[in-house]
Parts: structure tokens; C-alpha cells; sequence
């Protein structure tokens, strides 16, 4: 069975897709960008301002399906520069450091992304 996950405390999609969306016990979540969801607005400030954003919405994502940072088994990481890959791998390890086993991931940089955000970042969890 497949069922959409939505919460109010992360951006609503600005595409048609879901959040995330739970297949038996994989739970595939969206990209997320920097958008605090209280405004609709682009975070303002440099990419780790943006990064603690993206994890910040991850999480709410996350919560909305029972799960959280230690359900992550893959997370992937798009940079518009990847000379910002230190400062987002800071946030990345602070969003991750209580887990007793770290996600497998993927950083990539990309040509552009989404309202030209310095980073967005989907992950996969087990419930």
C-alpha cells in the first residue's frame, strides 16, 4: 500500500509530488529546499543557513511519518557549488550525530536547483 505523507511543518510541494511517501516500510521523502514553511519564503544567509533549513524540514517530514534521523538508511545532497560541500557536511554530521549508524549518501553538484537554493537534500528511511 502506498500513502502520502504531509505535514503543515515542512514547505508544502511546489510540484506535483508528495513530501514523501510511505511503501510498506520505506519511506521515500522528497527533496527538500531551504523554504521555511511558516513564510513560504527562501531562508536568507549563506549555505549552512540554508542547509540547517533543509535538515530542519527533513525532520518534519520524518516526525509526520514516526520516524527520525535514525530511521535514514540514504540521503543524497545536491550543491549548486561544491566548494560548499565542508560547511553543508557540517550541518549534515550535526543532523546525524546521534545515530549509532550513519546513512549511505550521495553529494552531487548540480547546474542550478530549485528558486536557484544553494542546496537541497532527499533522503530514504525505514520505518
Amino acid at each position: 500500500m502506498i500513502e502520502k505523507i504531509e505535514t503543515k511543518a515542512a514547505p508544502a510541494a511546489i510540484g506535483p509530488y508528495s513530501q514523501a511517501v510511505r511503501c510498506g516500510s520505506m519511506l521515500f521523502c522528497s527533496g527538500q529546499i531551504p523554504i521555511n514553511p511558516e513564510t513560504g519564503e527562501i531562508v536568507e544567509g549563506d549555505v549552512t543557513a540554508q542547509a540547517k533549513q533543509v535538515f530542519k524540514n527533513i525532520k518534519a517530514v520524518l516526525s509526520a511519518a514516526g520516524a527520525d534521523e535514525g530511521n535514514v538508511v540514504k540521503a543524497t545532497v545536491f550543491l549548486k557549488d561544491m566548494a560548499d560541500f565542508a560547511a553543508v557536511n557540517g550541518v549534515y554530521a550535526s543532523f546525524f550525530e546521534k545515530c549509532a549508524t550513519l546513512p549511505a549518501r550521495s553529494a552531487v553538484a548540480v547546474r542550478s536547483l530549485p528558486k536557484d537554493v544553494m542546496v537541497e537534500v532527499e533522503v530514504i528511511a525505514v520505518l
